[in-house]
């Protein structure tokens, strides 16, 4: 399974049951123009009229802003002019830090959708790319997490 920016988008937003004034509140505290057209047009599924595809870069902005609004400011912001690169592994990250999530609370997840990662498979996610023991965070593992912080997060009901 291929997870797209779309895809991630919608599954945080459904798993922490977050609205869309929350989602655009997210970005506007990254300074980031984000009207509920556009969000709207980036929730839908591929199929569906009016489907835009996320950039990479609203991805990263959304979980910026989900940092800052679930944890408040960070202290110092990082040099504007450094891009990095959105990957599963910064994705994994930055939901770790957004819900401020502990290593057995990330044990837990994983455990709730049955996928055992001991300490260090899990401490490898979140090592610098360079480090010996770092593992990519494959799609199938991301979209496994999602699928577990949905289950966490489940609050029983009717989807929206």
């Amino acid at each position: 399974m291929i997870l797209t920016t779309n895809d991630i988008l919608y599954r945080i937003k459904k798993a922490l049951h977050l609205s869309n004034e929350e989602m655009i509140k997210a970005y506007a505290l990254e300074e980031y123009e984000m009207t509920p057209e556009h969000l709207e047009s980036l929730l839908k599924r591929r199929q569906d009229k009016g489907f835009e595809q996320c950039s990479y870069e609203e991805l990263g902005v959304f979980l910026d802003g989900l940092v800052t609004l679930k944890r408040g400011p960070a202290p110092k912001k990082k040099d504007e002019d450094e891009a990095v690169e959105l990957t599963n592994n910064l994705i994994l990250k930055k939901l770790r830090v957004a819900l401020n999530l502990k290593e057995h609370e990330l044990q837990m997840l994983f455990a709730l959708v049955d996928v055992e990662l001991s300490k260090q498979q899990l401490s490898a996610l979140f090592r610098k790319e360079d480090h010996k023991n770092f593992k990519p965070c494959s799609d199938e593992l991301l979209d496994t997490f999602l699928e577990g912080l949905d289950e966490f997060y489940f609050e029983g009901g009717e989807e929206y």
